[in-house]
């Protein structure tokens, strides 16, 4: 059995808390907090503790999906991207930048939202907000 123990940072929101991903044979087993980490200073909050738990979920998304009638149909990548593509361009087309619409999540990373306001601002619209804005 190969373990390892892969300094990283809480996947759960965008602060940056510090901690040790444990594996074993390339699957996630547990966590360990990171003492002297800046931003954490060895500790995490309760939904950070507990976010790992989703990787293995069983009700979690591993591919894109696509609704066909009352039913959702796997698709690739590339399909799903072309779809939101294409959809994104119409809408900006026939209404008019404005009619589109960005929201951010605070579980991203500030690089993450960083390009996706830059890609809102691309399509020629500032309409974007952000969960973490009250």
């Amino acid at each position: 059995m190969q373990r390892a123990s892969i300094a990283s940072i809480c996947p759960y929101c965008g602060v940056g808390c510090g901690l040790y991903i444990n594996t074993a044979d390339g699957k996630i087993t547990g966590l360990d907090y990171m003492t002297g980490h800046p931003v954490s200073e060895g500790a995490l909050c309760p939904k950070g503790n507990a976010s790992l738990d989703i990787v293995y979920h069983h009700d979690r998304l591993l591919y894109p999906v696509q609704r066909e009638g009352d039913c959702f149909e796997r698709v690739t990548w590339t399909e799903a991207l072309n779809t939101v593509s294409a959809r994104l361009s119409h809408i900006r087309a026939h209404s008019g930048p404005d009619a589109l619409g960005f929201l951010a999540s605070a579980k991203a990373t500030n690089e993450e939202n960083y390009l996706f306001q830059k890609l809102a601002r691309m399509l020629g619209t500032n309409n974007i907000d952000h969960c973490a804005r009250l």
